[in-house]
C-alpha cells in the first residue's frame, strides 16, 4: 500500500462488504480493497452506520476479506472504536492480523456516517486529542510497511476549510501516512478550496472518497492532487439493489425461472469458489 500511495497514478480502492466482493474486486484488476464500515454494518449485520459495529467485529470481517484477495486491504475504523487507548488496540490488532492499514477519522463516539443527508448534530474530537490519538497509533504500530490513513470530516460538520487545513497539519505531523478529506459539495468548490490551501499537498499523500462527486474519473481527481481514490460502497450498493429486484419478480412470478436469465448461474458461483480445484484435491492430494 505504501508503494501505491508513491506511484505514478492514481491508485484505485474499491469497498468489499465481504469475501466474494474482496475476491472479485481483484478479479476487476483494482488496486486495493477497502473495507467499507458502512458494508459492514449494513450487508453483516443490517444496522446503521452509527458506530454500532465494535473493534472485533470490523476485525473479523476484514480478515475474511483480507484472505480472500492479495491486494493490500485498508479498513475503515470509524473513530478508533473509543479514546486514545482504543486507537492504540486497533492498530495493533489490525496491524497483526496483516491488515495493511487502517483509516480512523475524527468524529465523536458515535459517529455519523458522513453520506448521511438526514438532521443531524455532528461534533468532532478537539484537534489536538485526535493528533494525539494518531501519533499514539503510530508509536505503537511494529512494522513500518503498515498504514495510517487520518481523515478529516471538517468540511462534512461545516467547520471550514482553513479548520480542514489546520487539522491535516496537525494529522501529518502526528505522524499520518495519508489524509482523506471528505466533502458533501457536489460542485467540488470545498475540496478545490481545501486543495488551494494545504500547504501539505504533493508532501503528503491525499485520499479522495469521491461517492457524492462521481463524475470524476481517478485521473481527474489524480491530476487534482488526489493519489488515493475509494469507490466505497458500490458493490455493496449494487447487491442490495439486485437482491431487491430478483426478490421483487420471485414474488410476483412464484417460479425460479423467471429471475434465472438475470442472476449468476450456480456453475458461475462454483467457478469463483474454485470447487472442481479443491473436490481435485480432496481426491487426489495433490
Amino acid at each position: 500500500m505504501r508503494a501505491g500511495l508513491a506511484a505514478e497514478g492514481p491508485y484505485v480502492a474499491v469497498g468489499a462488504h465481504d469475501a466474494m466482493s474482496s475476491q472479485l474486486i481483484e478479479a476487476y484488476g483494482f488496486d486495493a480493497v477497502w473495507v467499507s464500515g458502512f458494508g459492514i454494518a449494513t450487508m453483516t449485520h443490517a444496522l446503521p452506520d452509527l458506530n454500532l459495529t465494535t473493534m472485533t467485529e470490523t476485525l473479523a470481517a476484514s480478515v475474511r476479506i483480507d484472505g480472500a484477495t492479495d491486494l493490500p486491504v485498508l479498513a475503515d475504523c470509524d473513530n478508533g472504536f473509543g479514546g486514545l487507548t482504543n486507537v492504540v488496540r486497533t492498530v495493533v490488532e489490525f496491524e497483526r492480523a496483516g491488515i495493511a492499514g487502517v483509516c480512523i477519522e475524527d468524529n465523536l463516539f458515535p459517529k455519523r456516517n458522513s453520506l448521511y443527508t438526514g438532521e443531524s448534530k455532528r461534533e468532532l474530537i478537539p484537534t489536538e486529542e485526535q493528533a494525539r490519538r494518531i501519533r499514539a497509533g503510530k508509536n505503537a504500530q511494529e512494522t513500518d510497511s503498515f498504514v495510517l490513513v487520518a481523515r478529516v470530516e471538517a468540511l462534512i460538520a461545516g467547520h471550514g476549510v482553513e479548520a480542514a487545513c489546520e487539522r491535516a497539519d496537525a494529522y501529518v505531523e502526528a505522524g499520518a501516512d495519508a489524509i482523506l478529506i471528505h466533502s458533501k459539495d457536489k460542485s467540488l468548490q470545498e475540496i478545490e478550496g481545501f486543495l488551494a490551501g494545504w500547504d501539505g499537498l504533493g508532501r503528503t499523500p491525499l485520499v479522495a472518497v469521491p461517492t457524492l462527486f462521481p463524475d470524476y474519473t481517478d485521473h481527474e481527481l489524480y491530476q487534482k492532487g488526489f493519489q488515493m481514490v475509494i469507490l466505497a460502497n458500490h458493490p455493496m450498493r449494487a447487491a442490495v439493489q439486485a437482491m431487491e429486484q430478483t426478490l421483487d419478480v420471485l414474488r410476483s412470478e412464484r417460479k425460479a425461472a423467471a429471475v434465472d436469465p438475470h442472476i449468476a448461474s450456480v456453475d458461475h458461483v462454483f467457478e469463483l469458489v474454485k470447487t472442481k480445484e479443491t473436490i481435485a484435491l480432496e481426491e487426489t492430494g495433490g
